[in-house]
């Protein structure tokens, strides 16, 4: 009798295929954030036709169940997500996008076809496990407030409440057949900064009698740097950066106001809520001092993502018995930001990393870049090790 690790293998070798013309089909017709309507009807077509009913949520999202043999027992959450960026692709494929102005820059379409692959493989074999799986196909991962939080008030970890969640995305500076998994803090916090700096503008050459908003916001900008150095743990990591200063003055003139905006990340709820007040105090204090004001607007975006160490060492022993310890790598800290996050901030996740990278063949560049590809092989490590993953952590 065939291990479920070996069946699992079997069956994502034989639905490889089928899920590679999935992704092509998704990337060819990517959608926005929180407009993936045909997405969401062709997700839920491609799952009726594996006997598996979806029910919508947040609109664009959808949610479905493989209920196998006891299925109160424990249930374990998988998740995907399902927008596009709008970016103009430049890869000349087959498969590329139909849709102007928009693409699959992220991988979002191999998540998608992943977590498709995924419910086909668990809906074969129902009745070799007991407990619940539940199928998380999510909108809106690129756009604030993110589909994660909308799912959440929604109830989607509720009614069957999971143990666990876990999620993989891809990671082109891994190569395809690979894996990456980090306990504990993983990726950051991510707060967008807006800060107008007022003064009196005038002739640049009678400075005495302006307040030079561009002198003011110039001191601001290095003296908010002190937030991070002197200020955050060095334990906790934490970045300050402002990527747009906008003074509509000339040579000779010196204008009302400056426009700052930067973005702020950590990894640390806590230190996030007081490093906001530290930004608002230290600002409207260094104006004033210098003659003019300030108008500050801190969004708050998406949290900080932790893996829980406990899930995600179960999973990272499920991906070595799948893959071997050589294909199985440990990640760095990431600062950029996912909302895959609210999640980990409700039950114990695990998101990992699945290598997509093919440097033979030329497949190496970033993702949000407009020849963003990944090296189709990925995708029958991505449904069979995900399908793995989700049966151990039943039987766990």
């Amino acid at each position: 009798m065939q291990s479920l690790l070996q069946q699992i293998k079997q069956l994502a070798t034989a639905y490889a295929p089928d899920t590679v013309q999935l992704r092509r089909h998704l990337h060819a017709h990517p959608e926005l954030s929180f407009e993936e309507y045909n997405t969401a009807a062709y997700v839920k077509q491609v799952l009726e036709s594996y006997g598996l009913q979806a029910e919508p949520m947040a609109q664009t999202g959808l949610v479905a169940l493989i209920k196998g043999r006891n299925p109160e027992k424990k249930t374990i959450a998988l998740r995907a997500d399902l927008d596009a960026l709008p970016i103009v692709e430049a890869n000349q494929v087959a498969y590329r996008s139909q849709s102007e102005g928009v693409m699959h820059a992220c991988g979002h379409d191999v998540h998608t076809a992943s977590l498709l692959g995924v419910a086909r493989i668990l809906a074969d074999l129902r009745e070799e496990f007991e407990g619940t799986v539940k199928l998380i196909f999510q909108p809106g991962e690129e756009k604030f407030p993110g589909g994660a939080s909308v799912m959440i008030q929604e109830g989607v970890l509720q009614n069957p409440a999971p143990t666990g969640i876990v999620g993989q995305h891809v990671f082109p500076l891994l190569p395809a057949g690979k894996v990456g998994f980090r306990s504990g803090m993983y990726m950051a916090s991510a707060d967008e900064v807006y800060i107008t700096v007022k003064g009196k503008g005038g002739h640049a050459a009678i400075p005495e009698m302006n307040v030079d908003p561009v002198l003011i916001a110039a001191h601001l900008i290095v003296a908010l740097q002190q937030i991070v150095s002197r200020h955050a743990s060095p334990k906790v990591p934490t970045v300050l950066s402002f990527g747009k200063v906008e003074a509509k003055g000339a040579t000779n003139v010196i204008p009302d106001e400056v426009k700052i905006e930067g973005t702020f990340r950590t990894m640390n709820e806590e230190w996030r809520t007081e490093a906001h007040g530290r930004i608002r105090k230290l600002a409207e204090g260094l104006c004033q001092s210098m003659g003019g004001s300030c108008e500050i607007d801190i969004k708050k975006g998406y949290p900080y993502l932790k893996n829980d160490p406990e899930l995600t060492g179960r999973a990272r022993t499920a991906a070595e018995a799948y893959l071997g310890e050589e294909n199985v790598v440990d990640l760095d800290l990431w600062m950029g930001a996912e909302d895959f996050a609210y999640y980990s901030q409700q039950v114990p996740a695990c998101f990992y990393r699945l290598g997509t990278r093919n440097e033979e063949r030329g497949i190496t560049s970033g993702v949000h870049t407009p020849t963003f590809d990944i090296e189709e092989a990925a995708l029958e490590t991505g449904i069979g090790l995900m399908a793995f993953v989700a049966l151990q952590e039943l039987a766990s």
